[in-house]
This record gives C-alpha cells, structure tokens and sequence, in this order.
C-alpha cells in the first residue's frame, strides 16, 4: 500500500474501523515482497521510519555457518522449542501447556550468502528448509542416526550433504526484516521462503522459410536488402533535390 495515495488512505482508513473483517486476511496472500538487493536490504534496516516487512533477495549460497547447530528439537504441537524435562521434553512455549511433547527436528539454519553488492547471513526456518534441500530436517536426522547405531540420543548431528550440496547455488529467498532487525540486536535475516532461481526465457525460433540454407540464399537474401536500401536512399535524396 502507497500511503501517499488517497484511495489507499481511504482503504485503510476504512480497514481500521472495521477490525473483524482485518483479521480475516491473510497476510501471506497479501503481502508481496520488493524485489532487493542485499545493499538495498542493509540501507532499508538503517531508515528511522523502517517497518517490519518482507523483502525478495536474490542471492548465492556461499557456505553453512559452522559452529551453530542447524536444527533444533521442537514441540510436535505448536513447533515451539523443546527442552529437556525431568522425565520428558516439555514445550518452552507456555501457551502451549503440554507437560510432555514428542520432539520434532526442524531446521535451524544460518547460511552465508551474496549478491553484487553485499554479503549477508540468512537463518531459516522450518518449511524453507524443506524447500531448500527437499527434505525435512526431521528425515536428515533420523537418516544420520540409522547410519549411527551407536551414537547417542543427544549427539548433535553434523550438517548433513542436503545442505552442503546447495553451496553454489542461487536462490531467490524471501526474507523478513523483523523488530530484532530494526533494534539492531542482531543482523541475521530471517529467510520465510525459498524459490527457484528464475529461469532464462528461451529463445524463440525462427521461421524456417527466414533462415537462408545456403550460400547463395545468404547472397540473395543480403543483396536484396542492400538494394531496398539504396532505393530508399536514392528516393530520400530525389525528395530533397525537388525540395531544394
């Protein structure tokens, strides 16, 4: 929305007083991301007047963070984490309310990427994971574990192939510029999305009776070009002799 348009002052003004109906949307469906370069995406986080909002960065992968784990355990309920009780994993998220939980791996992932312009460290979550390697984070591990019979329960499982295997790639992600951003607590940006590289549009073909399939047709052909052209060479300057 352009608030320096009057309809849209309009519309929101109007959205406002009629709340029931606002918390109907979809903000996924709403919401379409600017295309930004990593520059561009910096400059926006440093504006004053910067709000939460989404953004589409086109980047290449440039490696895996080490020394961070890229997943973590969550609550099979609500996805919040899971953590460690006295006889079970309990939900961290206290809306949740469930003493005992089955953990979930999902995807915790920082990966350093760049464009033309900048360099930046993404962390993505959940389903981007998913869309990234084409495979849940769930299924890595449990692929980790049944290749390590005799590793425990709560070794951390190294990054797996999935995710080294995209190192290299391009990638149109779509990011969230969230509060932490704009507070300055942190650079990393949250990746909600990943698409597919756009792909080149082929080139259309030419008609087969345009294309010359010989010498003589490539003669024929440019020598009736360079004709057309000089009589209209010819016909400008008789125009402009009479004129004169």
């Amino acid at each position: 929305m352009d608030n320096d348009v009057q309809p849209s002052r309009d519309y929101l003004g109007w959205l406002s007083s009629n709340s029931d109906l606002a918390n109907k949307i979809n903000a996924e469906v709403v919401t379409k991301p600017e295309t930004a370069t990593l520059e561009e995406l910096f400059a926006y986080i440093k504006q004053e007047t910067a709000k939460v909002a989404w953004f589409e960065c086109t980047a290449t992968i440039d490696d895996v963070l080490w020394g961070f784990a890229w997943y973590y355990i969550s609550c099979g309920g609500c996805n919040s984490k899971a953590v460690k009780g006295p006889n079970s994993l309990i939900c961290n998220n206290k809306k949740c309310g469930k003493s005992y939980v089955t953990g979930v791996a999902q995807y915790l992932t920082r990966i350093s990427v760049y464009d033309k312009s900048e360099q930046a460290v993404f962390v993505i979550f959940g389903d981007a994971g998913k869309e990234l390697t084409g495979k849940h984070a769930s299924e890595l591990v449990a692929s980790y574990f049944e290749a390590n019979e005799g590793v425990e329960a709560d070794h951390c499982v190294p990054v797996p192939q999935a995710l080294l295997d995209t190192i290299g790639h391009t990638y149109r992600f779509i990011v969230k510029v969230s509060y932490h951003n704009l507070s300055r607590k942190t650079q990393t940006i949250t990746v909600t999305k990943i698409l597919p590289p756009a792909t080149p549009q082929p080139i259309a073909s030419l008609e087969e009776h345009a294309v010359p399939s010989t010498s003589d047709d490539i003669l024929k052909t440019g020598g009736d070009r360079v004709r057309q052209a000089s009589e209209s060479l010819e016909s400008a300057e008789a125009k402009r002799c009479k004129s004169g």
